[in-house]
């Protein structure tokens, strides 16, 4: 019966039927089923459909891939060079900077390859096949192997894709994984074959004052005038196999394919597609789950951000070396900080908490109507479970901000393990088991104080943090490390932070060294940084498996709730929610009216970064060899039909983060610019899509090719590329 309900499913996804709304993050595999080429050829699209994804040829999907940990790259050479964004490549520009060579600041050029640089950690993923496994997910359910809980677990998910490999063609292929995921919340299962690539090299940035001009001010607003990319580029072996890491020997990939790219322009209601790894979406929340996210996570997110962004800015301001250390940690902490506020108020200002209502009566009425038990109860339980989990998720979001994304020192994660290691062979006296435990601790050690991790920082951060999370949450959440500080310090929360960040093993160098010197049982038990980390974790186990008390059978619930919701809106066909696979949007390039009175065209020019200047404000300072250029109007073959110097557009593809990086094109395919945010007005659409206000904000390919020529001076990338005039 379960699996009818599945096939049913997808039957009423695939049905066409022409939508106004450019809402969509599209799965690529059911392009063809869902008649979508219907729509976007009606929207301006010029190719074959099958020339964006085919599983039997080589297709636009082969030119896009996941960049580093969360974004997206494409490939714009047939040398394996990658654009993305200057905000994704931030970390690696980060990691390569020092005060000596600080890239941040200059930004970074490559005149030949053999100036590129090795990055250690980074990698490039291409997706090389996609498989539907939904019936393998339901005979196995049927069979008793699963139960339909646990078939949305990991644990299952990761033994289904390992046994899918070992039975492939591609098993033992260099660089080969899969990844296993459910969709439409379990309606339906997807085998993704993922080709890894671990030698990136550094090839091209702009300074931060052109990649990142704007900074936390213009972050999720328009109009828009941030050149936001850097480029890589992927190096194989000489047969083009992927290496784990960097090799001497190793050569630029030899692309399967690449995009061309457009010097055309571009005007208003032009077709635009991207195709990228769109992160997280909640498209399916019941009124109640979007009142969980305001008040559970938003709100203790931004709280905590706030405070400790505050510190850092302070102490990056005051030194160079610190504003190195904590660029990229404070970047990315400081763009989900403002968008957390954006989506809370987008929430409000465009009534989704009233749509998500309006669509739970219709749904009732549809569950009635078709007399649907499941259906009926369906909203009611889901309730329930807020009601259940929302203090219980709000006091996670306040302890993972503080302990696990604030605080750096004495982390669990780096601690415990190797602590206990080295506690039992200690108690043992086994002298082989205490030296090999020694290595895994002093690996602890260069981990907490690593070259990013400034100690004194840290405890300033610490200083506001922790009174702080005793403030927010009630007592029965605390780790136990506060009574500590009520029994053995008085209560002084300044005392405890000197004496956890001075005189305990993991405090500093000389500490270490005594106690590795000469490791004792009492030793570890005694010190405050190890009973710190303890307590915390300990903490953390014990919320984390009330929240899974209190969940229940939500997945359940939420299966039933997203199937039977694909069944009321049929033959509209329904995206799935957002899960950092790849997929494809589609829309036009469009200009908007936020307010009454107020327009909003669809591009920005060169013009407007000289209007923004402050050479005051760190985040609108204007390179001089930028203002000459300007003043010069020395802008080649990238400057518009009027002489101008585009900048930015805007574009309704629906996008949420993870698209950043993506490729923006036109209806031949043609590259003619890079995601790389939203407006400030649709935040929400992470929850509910609004056509009328929902914009991609994109960098044009003219400005960046401007910048990569005529102020990086890199005419050798130019030359790589295929250009279309």
């Amino acid at each position: 019966m379960k699996r009818l309900k599945v096939l049913a499913l997808a039957l009423i996804c695939a049905v066409f039927s022409p939508v106004k709304a450019d809402e969509g993050m599209w799965l690529l595999q059911l392009m063809q089923e869902q008649n979508l080429a219907d729509r976007m050829k009606s929207q301006g699209l010029k190719m074959d459909i099958g020339d964006i994804y085919s599983p039997d040829k080589i297709t636009l999907k082969d030119a896009v891939g996941i960049f580093g940990g969360g974004c997206t790259g494409e490939i714009i050479s047939p040398n394996g060079l990658i654009l993305t964004n200057h905000h994704c490549g931030y970390g690696a520009i980060q990691q390569h900077s020092s005060v000596e060579h600080d890239y941040l600041t200059d930004g970074f050029w490559a005149k030949s390859q053999s100036e590129e640089l090795p990055t250690p950690g980074l990698k490039f993923k291409f997706v090389e096949r996609i498989v539907d496994v939904t019936d393998l997910v339901n005979k196995d359910i049927e069979k008793g192997k699963v139960t339909e809980a646990e078939s949305f677990g990991s644990k299952y998910l990761k033994e289904l894709a390992d046994k899918q490999l070992k039975k492939s063609d591609l098993k033992g292929k260099a660089g080969i994984s899969t990844l296993a995921l459910p969709f439409y919340a379990g309606n339906k299962y997807y085998l993704f074959f993922i080709k890894t690539y671990g030698d990136v090299r550094m090839v091209a940035a702009p300074p931060s004052s052109i990649g990142k001009f704007g900074g936390e001010t213009d972050n999720w607003m328009w109009p828009r005038h941030t050149c936001d990319f850097s480029m890589f580029r992927i190096y194989a072996d000489k047969d083009g196999n992927p290496t784990e890491e960097y090799k001497e020997t190793n050569v630029p990939l030899k692309a399967r394919k690449h995009l061309a790219i457009s010097l055309k322009g571009l005007q208003e209601g032009d077709y635009a597609m991207i195709m990228g790894f769109p992160g997280s979406t909640s498209r399916y929340l019941t009124e109640s789950e979007v009142r969980l996210r305001m008040e559970g996570t938003n709100i203790p997110r931004i709280t905590v951000r706030e405070a400790r962004q505050e510190v850092l800015r302070r102490e990056m301001a005051a030194s160079d070396k610190v504003r190195i250390q904590y660029a990229s940690k404070f970047a990315g902490s400081s763009n989900y900080w403002k968008n957390s506020i954006g989506m809370n108020k987008a929430i409000v200002d465009n009534k989704v908490l009233e749509a998500k209502a309006e669509q739970e009566l219709k749904f009732l009425e549809f569950a009635e109507k078709k007399q649907n038990e499941d259906y009926k109860a369906v909203v009611g339980k889901i309730n329930d479970y807020v009601d259940k989990v929302t203090p219980l998720r709000t006091q996670m979001t306040y302890f993972t901000e503080t302990f696990r994304g604030g605080i750096e020192f004495a982390n669990y994660t780096k601690i415990n393990s190797s602590i206990q290691t080295l506690l039992n062979a200690l108690e043992k006296n086994r002298k082989k088991d205490i030296e090999k435990a020694i290595e895994e601790v002093k690996k602890a050690y260069a981990d907490i104080h690593n070259k990013d991790y400034d100690h004194e920082v840290d405890r300033k951060v610490a200083h506001v943090l922790i009174p702080l999370y005793m403030a927010k949450v009630p007592a029965d959440a605390l780790p136990a490390f506060y009574g500590t500080v009520k029994d053995e310090f008085k209560g002084n929360f300044k005392a405890y932070i000197n004496a956890l960040y001075d005189n305990t093993i993991f405090a500093n160098e000389k500490n270490f060294n005594e106690f590795i010197a000469n490791p004792t049982v009492e030793a570890i038990e005694k010190d405050l940084s190890v009973q710190y980390a303890e307590t915390v974790e300990n903490k953390f186990g014990e919320i984390a498996e009330k929240i899974d008390e209190a969940s229940g059978d939500i997945n359940l619930l939420h299966k039933t709730y997203v199937r039977g919701l694909c069944e009321m809106y049929a033959p509209t066909p329904k995206a799935p929610d957002a899960n950092f696979t790849i997929r494809l949007t589609y829309g036009n390039v469009k200009s908007y009216d936020p307010k009454d009175g107020i327009h909003y065209k669809y591009y920005t020019t060169l013009k407007g970064v000289m209007e923004k200047e402050d050479p005051d404000n760190p985040e609108f300072v204007v390179p001089e060899k930028l203002k000459e250029l300007y003043a010069t109007k020395n802008y080649g073959r990238y400057a518009l039909p009027n002489g101008e110097m585009p900048a930015c557009f805007l574009t309704t593809n629906d996008i949420t983060g993870g698209n950043s990086g993506s490729p923006v094109m036109n209806g031949n395919g043609e590259l003619i610019g890079t995601a790389f945010d939203g407006n400030w007005e649709s935040l929400s659409g992470d929850i509910n899509f609004d056509n009328n206000l929902q914009r991609c904000i994109a960098v044009d390919i003219r400005y960046v090719l401007f910048i990569v020529e005529k102020l990086g001076g890199c005419k050798n990338l130019i030359d790589e590329m295929t250009i279309v005039e």
